[in-house]
């Protein structure tokens, strides 16, 4: 009990001290996934949409060439991003293009840097993640759209994008989510987030445990939060769970409320139609037997 008394006040006093870098650090951290997470679900959706061009046999051949290339290059590029760490994807990203190129390409800035290596990492993840969106939409309706005649754009962004959409939604979260705490190994290219403030703290005053001790917290409390707010925007996404179901029939409720126009064979008014109604009632004649 002695032990967790003192990291409370140690952590207490690890806050009030260095509390504005502390909140810098979020800032960062939070500013970058979000970003990141943006441009890679643009990334993620537009690879998507590529990998899932449909084409047949009897296509032009340059048709069919190009959406093979670019399918095999989204497939390269899913797996070496997807199968690789984002730390090392940062370090050959951010060092290895001045090193290609003797020091004449290099990034001005750390930020535009680390927003890169996020969203591509991320845009190979929701790549996979928006084709299988796409496929799970039940084909019926992508049929029903041909038949309307509809083209292929018009069925993906009328059609098919918008469930998908919200079928792939708890992995949008789920990236960025994924992201608020992968952003900690932008340390590798001197990018000041969360984990940099925590590693620069213990560097000064050697507390190493409180110190993480409030880093968990603060992930903890950041990755809760964005999974409350991402499931408020899957329930508004869904709509009313409640409907009211048409008590009448508007069909039934019309019938009969056509009237003829006035002179015609079936003028409801005319005394000439009610006869003959009355003498085809009397003798049986139905419709039928006309």
């Amino acid at each position: 009990m002695d032990k967790l008394i003192d990291l409370v006040q140690d952590m207490a006093l690890l806050w009030s001290t260095w509390r504005p870098m502390y909140m810098s650090g979020i800032k960062s951290t939070l500013i970058l996934a979000l970003i990141a997470t943006a441009i890679g679900c643009v990334i993620g959706l537009v690879c998507g949409i590529l990998n899932t061009i449909p084409y047949s046999k009897n296509d032009p051949p340059f048709k069919r060439i190009m959406l093979k290339t670019i399918r095999v290059l989204v497939r390269i590029y899913v797996e070496v991003f997807r199968g690789t760490p984002m730390v090392l994807q940062a370090v050959f990203i951010y060092y290895g293009l001045p090193y290609f190129t003797n020091n004449s390409m290099h990034f001005s800035s750390v930020w535009v840097a680390a927003i890169l290596i996020v969203s591509i990492n991320t845009g190979a993840y929701m790549a996979e993640s928006v084709r299988g969106g796409i496929i799970s939409i039940d084909p019926g309706q992508t049929e029903g759209a041909k038949a309307l005649g509809m083209t292929h754009v018009q069925t993906m962004t009328n059609v098919i994008l918008p469930q998908a959409l919200r079928n792939i939604m708890p992995q949008i979260g789920n990236n960025f989510i994924i992201n608020v705490k992968d952003t900690s190994v932008m340390f590798i290219i001197t990018f000041t987030e969360f984990f940099a403030v925590h590693r620069y703290i213990v560097g000064v005053n050697n507390m190493y445990f409180p110190s993480a001790a409030i880093e968990m917290l603060g992930y903890l409390t950041m990755t809760l939060t964005a999974s409350i707010l991402l499931r408020w925007v899957e329930k508004w996404m869904d709509g009313a769970d409640s409907y009211e179901l048409v008590g009448d029939d508007q069909l039934v409720m019309a019938a009969g409320t056509y009237s003829y126009p006035e002179g015609s064979p079936f003028d409801e008014t005319d005394e000439g139609f009610r006869e003959r109604t009355r003498q085809q009632l009397k003798h049986g004649r139905m419709r039928g037997e006309r």
